[in-house]
């Protein structure tokens, strides 16, 4: 892939969102991502970046991004660097394609979408799995482990809510399809 095909691809893509500053980097902002795109000093390898969110944010899911890093992300990375997660991709310019270039697009702003949600799920998911197991090993029902949370609740000791705010009931049912969807998975 050349310079001007990156210019080219880019600026169809993004239209006035696109700046160059020639030889050999590009940005691409707009109100809900900053992409970079930037070649090797040498200019053999392209980079693109995009930032996702501070790394203070992400600290408490670092386990889950470097596992998605092994299984889910395909050609694109997590990475750390000046205290933000970062998507990346890089590749050998001399062989990058203009499918390629442009899938790696959509993966990075993909990324920048989800933020860190996806690890937050994973973590909650990890831990009501292990919510599960402890009701499982003391004998517990789906409905008594329910009964300990809203007892819990109403206790204080999962959070300050009123027994008859509708808040609280919102939370009890998510409790309830969380436990009812992963129930029967844990032994």
């Amino acid at each position: 892939m050349e310079n001007q095909e990156i210019t080219t691809h880019l600026n169809q893509r993004f239209g006035d969102a696109m700046q160059h500053s020639p030889p050999d980097a590009w940005q691409v902002e707009t109100p809900d991502f900053r992409l970079l795109v930037l070649l090797s000093t040498d200019r053999s390898w392209l980079r693109l970046l995009i930032p996702i969110v501070p790394a203070n944010a992400a600290q408490p899911y670092f386990s889950q991004i470097l596992e998605a890093n092994f299984d889910l992300t395909q050609e694109v990375r997590y990475a750390l660097h000046q205290n933000v997660l970062w998507g990346v991709f890089q590749y050998e310019l001399a062989s990058l394609t203009a499918v390629r270039f442009e899938a790696a697009i959509s993966r990075l702003l993909g990324m920048k979408q989800e933020g860190i949600d996806p690890f937050f799920n994973a973590l909650v998911e990890q831990q009501i799995r292990q919510i599960i197991l402890a009701a499982k090993q003391q004998g517990q029902s789906l409905e008594e482990t329910m009964q300990t949370l809203d007892r819990l609740y109403s206790e204080g000791l999962m959070g300050n809510l009123d027994d008859s705010s509708e808040y609280k009931q919102q939370i009890l049912a998510a409790w309830q399809r969380q436990l009812e969807r992963l129930w029967m998975e844990e032994d």
